[in-house]
């Protein structure tokens, strides 16, 4: 990996030059939090300008890059780092907490999260991906397998969502993965089963063997605790 990194950001460096500031390794593979069969390597590439012409000769470096199975890059400006904290607090405080500066400067080094910005979209995420969550419950709902699958790939946007959470209330959420579900559980007096469940479903990548009404009983039991956790924030407004 260390290799497909390095070639890579040599193919950046040689396609934007002068105007690349910065690419930063951000999220789980930052921190040794990687599951290699589902996560992917998070890239923030920042030039000091972007234009249709930066991002068409970036078209080859990142097609080799695709090909290896990562995800296209983040691209931003550096001005907009700076600026742009207060739209996307979740996702800034994530990169500040876990990121690894592959080349140039760190430009997240000074950005600074409103505390106001950021319990606002937490709020409107849950909200968004619960009811999305409903959604994908109908066909999901016909197999077991179905159940788990869209139960483990939504547990990570949640866990990411329950940094947020722990931020508004005042705490420093852990870096990992687990320890922020396990802080998320304690702060917020969650029932933690339904959680830990998909959790080891997830990491073992295996299917738990269970029934289709045990599937559906850990759904309930999993959409019931995070309709809890965005009445918790929604009462920090108040």
């Amino acid at each position: 990996m260390n290799h497909q990194l390095t070639a890579f950001i040599d193919d950046l460096r040689s396609t934007h030059r002068s105007n690349l500031v910065a690419v930063i390794l951000y999220g789980s593979a930052a921190t040794g939090d990687h599951d290699h069969r589902r996560s992917d390597y998070n890239l923030l590439v920042v030039l000091d300008a972007i234009g249709p012409e930066d991002l068409r000769n970036a078209q080859a470096a990142v097609r080799e890059w695709a090909k290896l199975g990562h995800s296209v890059p983040v691209y931003f400006t550096a001005k907009e780092v700076e600026n742009a904290a207060d739209v996307f607090p979740i996702e800034f405080h994530q990169m500040k907490r876990a990121r690894k500066v592959l080349y140039g400067r760190d430009v997240l080094a000074g950005v600074e999260i409103s505390n106001e910005n950021l319990r606002h979209q937490v709020e409107f995420e849950l909200r968004s991906k619960l009811i999305m969550l409903r959604r994908q419950y109908i066909p999901a709902s016909a197999a077991v397998d179905g159940l788990e699958n869209l139960m483990s790939e939504s547990l990570v946007s949640f866990i990411a969502l329950f940094r947020g959470v722990l931020m508004v209330m005042g705490d420093e959420p852990p870096v990992d993965r687990h320890g922020t579900l396990a802080l998320a559980v304690e702060k917020l007096a969650l029932n933690g089963r339904p959680f830990e469940t998909i959790y080891n479903i997830r990491r073992n990548n295996l299917a738990a063997e269970m029934t289709e009404v045990d599937a559906n009983k850990l759904f309930a039991d999993y959409m019931n605790e995070i309709e809890r956790v965005i009445e918790a924030v929604d009462g920090i407004t108040g």
